[in-house]
């Protein structure tokens, strides 16, 4: 059997993105669960970059790049086969990363060692010349996986569905949260208090400002949950599903007593790093929220609970290859049961927020009416207008739903559902 010319330059990185790719398909995993065994040969930062970028842009164009290469055989390739994720990978760099062509099919070919080598050269050399020709090209934006668009479109109509596939064709903007409304040298366009957006020509960690800790990267609908709880004042409040810690430390820099409870030893080590940069103080919990209880209610929890995440696939395009119906179910199930769990943890007269990155409705608004009807004690406490961001409504039943069309023309947020409930009795 051939063996892959391992000095071929670029190959292992190559290989890093056709593993990452494999355990995002055939096992279901995340890209950033991924990362760590699919890159570990890897030795420099931006090789795992580029990998990971490679692997991303494949999953965000994946039904672009398949119409093309069905278009080059005679007999259509299995999904799962080598040869199409080859394929998928030369031409995702020529295509949306600008890589030669021939940089791109000689470190592509060697991911079939063993396989039909002529036919992925084949099918790439057909490819390239419907290109040239004008007969083949990208459109204009991605499309997003079937059942999702299915499933979006039924939800929230068309306009949100192709809104939603735009939207995935561009970078996410960069959104910064500070610790006070001084935002520094730093420019760009303020759309709440203690928040800025920008796209900036440096890394996040080389911009003014970073080193002091005074900002954190927060997708601006990320912020709005411990926005809806104001001024802390010393009062205790529950961060559930705390790390990676940035509603922590927005509400331990408007005076709340954090006590922060996350299940993942290694994300609660990069919530300790951001809040010694940040130089705010919260308590660290590491304990699974149905086997912990507090010593006393709170004034006030936040739950950022685990869900499908397909509010961030702009960020996350793997999401959308991973999560379907039953997964949507698994997590609502879960979200029921933290619910009822943490409901007598609040005190009477009390705040829960209760929040979700996701655009389905089963973890969102479907969640808290059945919360409501089993839990008679809580009532929504309406969100004003006044205390969102500037262009996001409150919904007519008081709580907050972000979609792809939401800011649109600013570069579009983060999907979210948020409801805050207080409790009566």
């Amino acid at each position: 059997m051939n063996q892959p010319n391992n000095k071929v330059p670029g190959l292992a990185t190559r290989q890093s993105a056709l593993r990452l790719l494999d355990a995002v398909c055939r096992r279901g995993e995340t890209l950033d669960q991924a990362m760590p065994a699919a890159t570990g040969k890897l030795s420099n930062p931006s090789d795992k970059a580029l990998a990971h970028n490679i692997a991303a842009n494949v999953l965000r164009w994946m039904t672009a790049l398949d119409a093309m290469i069905d278009s080059a055989t005679r007999n259509r390739l299995a999904d799962d086969a080598k040869a199409r994720m080859a394929l998928r990978i030369a031409l995702a760099q020529v295509l949306i990363l600008d890589t030669p062509q021939h940089a791109a099919i000689s470190t592509a070919l060697p991911l079939v060692h063993g396989g039909p080598r002529r036919l992925v050269h084949g099918v790439f050399s057909t490819v390239m010349r419907g290109i040239e020709s004008g007969k083949l090209k990208l459109p204009e934006y991605p499309e997003i996986p079937g059942e999702t668009l299915d499933r979006w479109t039924s939800h929230w109509g068309e306009d949100v569905a192709d809104t939603a596939c735009r939207a995935w064709a561009s970078p996410a903007p960069l959104d910064l949260s500070f610790r006070t409304d001084d935002v520094g040298t730093l420019e760009g366009e303020s759309l709440a208090s203690k928040h800025l957006r920008m796209l900036p020509d440096l890394p996040v960690t080389a911009l003014d400002g970073f080193e002091d800790g005074r900002f954190w990267v927060q997708d601006l609908a990320a912020s709005i949950p411990a926005r809806l709880l104001g001024d802390g004042d010393g009062r205790v409040i529950l961060d559930l599903c705390a790390a990676p810690g940035g509603k922590t430390m927005q509400l331990a820099s408007a005076g709340w007593k954090v006590v922060s409870v996350d299940n993942s030893a290694k994300r609660m080590e990069r919530f300790r790093d951001n809040l010694q940069r940040t130089r705010l103080q919260a308590e660290e919990v590491i304990a699974d929220l149905m086997q912990w209880t507090p010593e006393a209610p709170a004034d006030a929890i936040l739950l950022d609970a685990p869900c499908s995440a397909t509010g961030i696939y702009r960020r996350h395009p793997d999401v959308l290859h991973c999560i379907g119906s039953r997964q949507i179910e698994d997590r609502a199930d879960m979200q029921r049961a933290l619910l009822d769990r943490i409901a007598a943890w609040v005190k009477p007269g009390g705040t829960l927020v209760y929040a979700v990155c996701s655009l389905e409705p089963e973890e969102g608004e479907d969640q808290i009416e059945s919360f409501l009807e089993r839990h008679a004690a809580f009532a929504i406490d309406p969100v004003r207008a006044e205390q969102l961001p500037t262009g996001i409504a409150p919904t007519e039943s008081g709580c907050v739903r972000t979609l792809p069309t939401t800011l649109a023309e600013q570069g579009h947020v983060d999907g979210f559902f948020i409801a805050r409930l207080v409790r009566k009795s």
